[in-house]
């Protein structure tokens, strides 16, 4: 996972702003870590990512981000 795919799911989650205090703040059982410091450490931001949903109870369906309705364009007469 790319670290803009990580932010992305973090803002959608917890808010724009939330998110980086989270980031910033949570020490990460499993890392000893915050997740910057974790990210900044080069630990993959997919497990990063991981981790926090785990700490944060945050469900199984929204981990890998909400569901964007794709834009239909109708076709041309």
């Amino acid at each position: 996972m790319r670290e803009s795919r990580f932010w992305s799911l973090m803002e959608d989650e917890f808010g724009e702003t939330y998110a980086h205090i989270l980031a910033g703040e949570l020490v990460l059982t499993e890392y000893q870590l915050t997740a910057r410091q974790a990210l900044q450490q080069g630990i993959d931001a997919r497990r990063v990512w991981e981790a926090i949903c785990i700490q944060q109870d945050v469900p199984e369906e929204r981990r890998l981000g909400r569901d964007i309705p794709a834009k239909i364009t109708p076709p041309e007469s």
